[in-house]
């Protein structure tokens, strides 16, 4: 008997219509903080993953298929059709 375990995607998308969103702004755009000033500083102390690594860089650029995450939750960067 073959199990077979599917992972259970439970990030929530983000359309996009350009070729990149920086970091902060897309922090922004999910509406996870108010203003660029509060994404730079949970950024540069470190709560956020970018891909599963821990980021710092604010104007990071996320494309299609990357995913970021933050206090728990996990956002994926899509194109949107």
């Amino acid at each position: 008997m073959k199990v077979v375990v599917k992972k259970k995607d439970n990030s929530i998308p983000l359309e996009i219509t350009t070729e990149f969103i920086k970091l902060q702004d897309a922090m922004k755009y999910a509406n996870v903080v108010y203003s660029g000033g509060e994404a730079k500083v949970l950024i540069q102390e470190g709560q956020v993953q970018v891909n599963g690594e821990a980021c710092t860089m604010r104007g990071r650029k996320l494309r299609p298929g990357d995913t970021f995450t933050f206090d728990g939750s996990v956002y994926a960067i899509t194109e949107k059709p």
